[in-house]
């Protein structure tokens, strides 16, 4: 491979050397190389590219401070300055008001300050430059910051917002119906409720509806939003009758499944009639909403134009769903074009703007109600790893973005042609060149109306799997991100919002990567399943401290499904198999691990020997084994709480498999009505007291 290539590969944060899971070293070919370069704006096709962008990655480190730079409270600060020498006077005015001045060393091409004990973004001045300087605590904000040193060890509910059912929800559940549950749970005893990712979707297009592929992650899915929380009943009565669409509305929230394709048009339509014939009646809520605009600024404006837009495009033309596929300027948020569209569109731009107005609302209602009931933590946010290529964010911060590559995972022993999501994901070199501000608005974003955050795929915060498009995912690479400038940025803002931090650490993890995780506080993943040494569960008092203990995620089977077997009932007919297994080798290790897991969690009055039939006694077995783990923090999935057999989604499927369609059966607020609910969360409460 050419030297030239392979050095500009590993300055741009390329490892152009893998080992696979057999151990194996692999090679990035050069041409998937050029694409990830040009991708990163480093083009790469020819020998004349190729120099021009050594030249200019060489050349970036030079001359003017980068827009901010990150630092540990209490740490020395090392500010990277370029052909400076000696000592260099400097003044930093704190955040929340004063400033200090000083005089300090040029080493090695850092200006050496003192340490800072004040977090904040502060800005700092020296030799007529200036730039932002980021202090973060060393810590996330805790669970112990949250509900105090003395408040033991915790739970949590977890849940898939469209599964909740309420009467007026049209069919997908929705914020409203998140509120009851979390005052129910909060009544039994849950710290917290961990909520499915709330980002936009598709408005426009509703068979596109997994809540890990959004069209973007710093706006809501206005899907979740419930008009009764702004407007009162009769506002919202008014409008469906004015749409006589009631039956149609009934009809959907009898369904056993969300029908995205029907439900979804259905609320747009009822929530635009609130826009046009509520809203301007309201002159209180109006003005709100004026503010709500005006506060949000240009983001808002860009996402609203961009849903204008696209539903204008894909309307006329089914294959223009990708806005990279636009003509006449519309690709460009920056072109006339789009500004004229806004101009002649007005009504459509502000319904997108008043969709995540009504959103916002909802959603605040939510984690207000979970609070007063008397969560410590209340509402936790799951943070999709990217975002969908054709949505909002990559068309609103396309510099931001690495557009043409696909997050992913290398082949691995389950799947061996590796994977590919379909995911955008932030460009490292244009974050560092723009401070961070994409980043801090998503995480702002996320943060906004919860207790906690957990985010997807955490590994990326260090490094993410990039494929090309048009290459397999066997062939991608790599790509490194500045894991202390994004994790200082995580504490800090998870303490100016006061949310404690989860990261799904599953999968191939870096080595040492869970030690970082843990020394900045973020809390990682131990999942019952997954704890095992060859054919032994672990014991409940050997799991980490450091991370939050699950029955199961939304991707696993759920602990009644598994006893049984219907994960293994779904995958076998489709082909989801490991290399060389069948339905028989599938149902004889089944049968082991049952043997396995059972010994593990079997209560003291029961037989370790002998698992048991009713998948029932497991499953409140393992609620009680995972509540005497030490872990800070345990998420029961309802799934598992309500000992359900189906799973909210089947990787590897589309539409093999109803994925973020299942509803739970009763209304939120009687979820947990059940006597043997009632019962199986009062032991694992009584546990989780337990010291």
């Amino acid at each position: 491979m050419d030297d030239a290539l392979m050095h500009l590969a590993g300055r741009a944060g390329i490892s152009p050397h893998w080992h696979d899971a057999f151990g194996r070293p692999q090679t990035v070919p050069p041409d998937a190389l050029r694409a990830i370069l040009a991708a990163l704006g480093l083009p790469a096709a020819s020998p004349s590219d190729l120099a021009d962008s050594i030249e200019r990655a060489a050349g970036e480190h030079a001359g003017a401070l980068p827009p901010l730079v990150t630092a540990d409270a209490g740490a020395p600060v090392l500010l990277p300055v370029s052909g400076a020498t000696g000592r260099l006077r400097y003044r930093i005015a704190l955040e929340g008001g004063g400033v200090i001045d000083g005089e300090a060393e040029v080493e090695s091409g850092h200006l050496h300050l003192p340490a800072l004990d004040v977090p904040g973004y502060h800005t700092i001045e020296m030799a007529g430059q200036g730039t932002v300087l980021a202090v973060a605590p060393a810590r996330c904000f805790s669970i112990a910051d949250a509900a105090g040193s003395d408040a033991g060890r915790l739970w949590a509910l977890a849940v898939q917002i469209y599964a909740l059912r309420r009467s007026g929800d049209c069919g997908i559940g929705d914020f409203s119906a998140l509120s009851q549950l979390a005052v129910k749970a909060a009544n039994a005893g849950a710290a917290g409720l961990v909520m499915s990712p709330v980002h936009a979707g598709f408005p426009a297009d509703p068979h596109h509806f997994s809540p890990y592929a959004p069209s973007s992650r710093q706006f809501l899915n206005p899907l979740h939003a419930d008009p009764h929380v702004v407007f009162g009943g009769p506002p919202v009565d008014a409008a469906i009758a004015a749409l006589g669409c009631g039956a149609e509305v009934a009809s959907l929230e009898r369904a056993h499944m969300v029908d995205w394709p029907a439900a979804a048009p259905l609320k747009y339509a009822i929530l635009r009639r609130l826009y046009q014939d509520a809203l301007p009646r309201m002159a209180g809520l109006a003005d709100d909403f004026a503010a709500f605009r005006t506060r949000n600024g240009p983001a808002l404006e860009d996402h609203a134009r961009f849903e204008a837009i696209h539903a204008a495009q894909f309307s006329a033309d089914p294959t223009q769903w990708n806005w990279r596929t636009w003509g006449g300027g519309l690709s460009d948020p920056r072109s006339d074009a789009v500004a004229g569209f806004a101009r002649q569109n007005p009504e459509a731009v502000g319904f997108h703007a008043f969709l995540q107005w009504v959103a916002d609302r909802s959603l605040g209602q939510a984690q207000d109600a979970a609070r007063a009931a008397g969560m410590p933590i209340g509402l936790i946010s799951d943070l999709a790893v990217g975002t969908d290529g054709g949505g909002s964010q990559a068309w609103s911060r396309q510099a931001d973005m690495l557009i043409g590559l696909s997050v992913g995972a290398p082949p691995d022993l389950l799947n061996a042609l590796g994977q590919s999501w379909g995911l955008a994901a932030f460009s490292p070199r244009a974050l560092a060149q723009t401070g961070f501000a994409a980043f801090r608005d998503m995480l702002r974003a996320v943060m906004g109306h919860a207790g906690g955050v957990r985010i997807d795929h955490i590994m990326g915060l260090m490094r993410l799997w990039l494929v090309p498009e048009g290459f397999p995912p066997t062939q991608g690479a790599y790509l490194a991100y500045p894991f202390e400038d994004l994790a200082r940025l995580v504490a800090l803002e998870s303490h100016r919002h006061r949310a404690i931090l989860i990261g799904e650490d599953l999968g191939t993890v870096p080595e040492g990567f869970r030690a970082r995780l843990a020394a900045r506080g973020i809390l990682g993943m131990r999942v019952l399943w997954f704890e095992r040494h060859e054919d032994r569960f672990a014991r409940a008092a050997d799991y980490d401290r450091d991370a939050i203990a699950v029955t199961g995620t939304h991707d696993l089977p759920t602990v009644a499904g598994w006893w049984k077997g219907r994960d293994i009932d779904w995958r076998v007919p489709l082909g989801i198999v490991g290399e060389g297994q069948t339905e028989r080798t599938e149902r004889e290790a089944r049968g082991r691990d049952r043997r396995a897991i059972w010994q593990a969690i079997a209560p003291d009055d029961a037989d370790p020997d002998a698992p048991p039939e009713d998948p029932e006694r497991v499953v409140d077995a393992a609620l009680s084994f995972i509540g005497r783990t030490p872990a800070p923090l345990v998420v029961i999935p309802i799934e598992d709480a309500l000992a359900l057999e189906e799973q909210p989604n089947l990787p590897g499927t589309i539409d093999e498999h109803p994925n973020w369609r299942r509803r739970l059966g009763p209304q939120a607020a009687d979820l947990l009505e059940d006597p043997s609910v009632q019962q199986r969360l009062a032991r694992l409460d009584a546990v989780r007291k337990q010291p």
